[in-house]
């Protein structure tokens, strides 16, 4: 626990009366839970202030949580404080207006890469950035408040980020965090209900995907999902990148990756493995992440088959010298 950096945080939202909230392109459920969780600490427990959470893309998945505050004037932004959260780089903040900021905090949980905030407070050892925010506000009780509503977007960051509790950033720390959260009589039932059931189009592709994923000689697993596919099933971007999550259960195939094309014919990459750092792979096509997930973009079929031979190689490379691995 960074006590210093957190202080550090404290001090500058005391000190301001206006306060925007931003997060990264493309929502996950971190950045969504963390970015309302803190929105909703900090309306009750400052409510002279002017808190605002502005964004310019949203997630279908995640509408259960309600919408984001609609857009400031530009003005308004020259004289706010601009905390960013759960985002590695400059360059995938959702809303560009946070440059008129005129200061940035930025609070991440990702291996760093790039320094924009003038107050930055990083620990890549953590679960999630929901997980940091709920460490914030039990660092800092007696001046912060929490509320239910907040407690569910929290948890939901959480669970969704650290895979139901399951990876390796998940310590003791994160399950006694995850429990202030549970004290405030949040509906877990619910929340699972709407992160995990599916609808048939889904359903569909989860089928097809099954029947298409293609290995190579060290047992990389990838998917291609085209622009056509994804219009076959009738899905939204971010559904047909959900697909990633149809390999990880695959023995022998340590590293998995799923290719989505976008619109303007670039493919999103998403990297996921077991025991194999994959985020240096990620870095090298202007992605990044975690050790074990990660992102990165790709222009063309070219790059994507070059990412492919990168992996193969490093899972190679790793089978070769490591033993007890499934």
């Amino acid at each position: 626990m960074n006590l210093s950096a957190m202080q550090a945080v404290l001090a500058k939202i005391e000190e301001a009366q206006k306060i925007v909230i931003f997060r990264h392109k493309m929502p996950d459920g971190d950045a969504i839970g963390s970015t309302k969780g803190l929105r909703e600490i900090l309306r009750l427990s400052f409510p002279e202030k002017e808190i605002y959470l502005n964004n310019c893309d949203s997630s279908d998945y995640l509408e259960f949580l309600g919408d984001e505050d609609a857009p400031q004037p530009d003005e308004f932004y020259a004289d706010a404080l601009g905390i960013v959260i759960d985002t590695a780089t400059a360059k995938r903040i959702s809303n560009p207006r946070y440059a008129l900021c005129r200061e940035i905090v930025k609070i991440d949980h990702h291996i760093p890469i790039e320094s924009y905030g003038a107050t930055e407070w990083v620990e890549e050892e953590r679960s999630s950035s929901c997980e940091m925010i709920v460490q914030f506000y039990d660092a800092f009780k007696d001046r912060l408040q929490m509320t239910k509503e907040a407690a569910t977007y929290l948890y939901t960051g959480m669970v969704t980020d650290s895979g139901r509790f399951r990876y390796r950033e998940v310590s003791g720390d994160t399950l006694r965090l995850a429990a202030i959260l549970l004290d405030q009589g949040i509906d877990v039932d619910r929340i699972y209900a709407h992160l995990y059931m599916k609808d048939v189009s889904s359903m569909r592709l989860q089928a097809w995907a099954l029947s298409h994923i293609k290995f190579t000689a060290s047992g990389v697993a990838y998917l291609y999902i085209t622009r056509d596919v994804q219009e076959k099933f009738g899905l939204t971007f971010e559904s047909a990148s959900a697909a990633v999550s149809y390999m990880d259960s695959i023995k022998d195939s340590l590293i998995w990756l799923a290719f989505i094309e976008n619109s303007d014919g670039t493919i999103r990459v998403r990297l996921r493995s077991r025991f194999v750092t994959v985020s240096e792979i990620a870095e090298c096509y202007g992605g990044g992440g975690h050790a074990c997930a990660a992102g990165a973009t790709v222009n063309n079929r070219r790059e994507m088959n070059r990412l492919i031979a990168d992996a193969d190689r490093r899972l190679g490379e790793y089978k070769a010298n490591n033993e007890g691995w499934l």
